[in-house]
């Protein structure tokens, strides 16, 4: 390591951690979250494919992407996404902090100290905020692409994890 003889032009020097899981609990390898999400978004696709008879009536007679109307039709399509979703994972979230992918891969979504993550912070945070920013043409695709890449960090958290303040850990 290189000596200073002016401390005025050493770098600066500071103690960072990641966050680690609480005693007892293991945090969720990202392979794990990653087949956890595959398994989240087949059954929900699976859903969609059997509602899209009713998404279809309602909502895409009038979708035109070079409308400038059009983007309106495009967000109306996004509503029942976020319907079925509730109703994919709405109870499991609030009550276990868990989705179908998350049941069947033993983990959960859990605060840093290891405590039960509430139902206004699960939903309105951790998705809510995901959910409208894709709905934004451009960002959506920020937002993900920037949620993605997070998890190669140490700590394993997402960008959805940073701002719902929550980890997900095996069960």
């Amino acid at each position: 390591m290189a000596s200073y003889g002016d401390s005025r032009y050493a770098p600066p020097s500071a103690s960072v951690a990641d966050i680690a899981a609480p005693q007892g609990l293991v945090l969720a390898s990202r392979w794990r979250r990653f087949f956890g999400v595959f398994i989240d978004s087949l059954a929900l696709y699976l859903l969609m494919a059997l509602s899209a008879p009713l998404v279809r009536l309602t909502v895409w007679h009038d979708f035109n992407i070079f409308s400038p109307l059009g983007i309106f039709a495009f967000n109306r399509a996004a509503l029942p996404g976020a319907v079925l979703f509730l109703l994919l994972n709405g109870y499991l979230l609030v009550a276990r902090g868990q989705t179908v992918g998350k049941v069947a891969l033993d983990m959960r979504i859990v605060r840093p100290d290891g405590s039960k993550v509430s139902g206004a912070r699960v939903l309105g945070l951790r998705y809510g905020v995901g959910y409208a920013a894709n709905v934004v043409p451009v960002l959506g695709g920020l937002y993900g692409f920037a949620d993605c890449l997070m998890i190669f960090r140490m700590s394993r958290r997402c960008l959805h994890d940073e701002i719902a303040d929550t980890i997900v850990v095996r069960t």
